[in-house]
């Protein structure tokens, strides 16, 4: 049985700084694909950033050069610096890892992630 659980939100100003993180438990294997999502009430969860057991990311544009995702692949722990925090990245964020074994696929998708935490809520002012 596979849990996330999230952790390190709150409430920020404006060009500060948070971090998240993601603790897993019921992986069996080592690596997995991992990301983090944000969604905001009656919008589409959006993907901010998944990683790939090499530790290639793909993240979005609105995020790139504020936030940096990280893994530790031996414990499957996931981070999610956040730096210059503007308003509009105010959401619930949630950590996600894939249902199966996926080789080196690791897409910023929804729809491909299996396992989701229950999320952490980030409000900027």
């Amino acid at each position: 049985h596979v849990q996330l659980v999230e952790s390190g939100g709150g409430s920020v100003q404006a060009e500060g700084s948070l971090r998240l993180s993601c603790e897993s438990s019921g992986i069996t294997y080592r690596g997995p694909c991992m990301g983090w999502f944000r969604q905001n009430p009656g919008k589409e969860r959006e993907g901010v950033a998944p990683i790939r057991r090499g530790g290639r990311t793909t993240t979005a544009d609105s995020i790139k050069g504020r936030f940096t995702i990280s893994k530790d692949n031996a414990e499957n722990t996931l981070y999610l610096q956040m730096n210059s925090l503007k308003p509009e990245d105010t959401a619930m964020y949630y950590c996600a890892a894939e249902g199966e074994y996926g080789g080196n696929w690791c897409p910023r998708s929804v729809d491909y992630f299996g396992y989701w935490g229950q999320g952490t809520q980030v409000t900027v002012s």
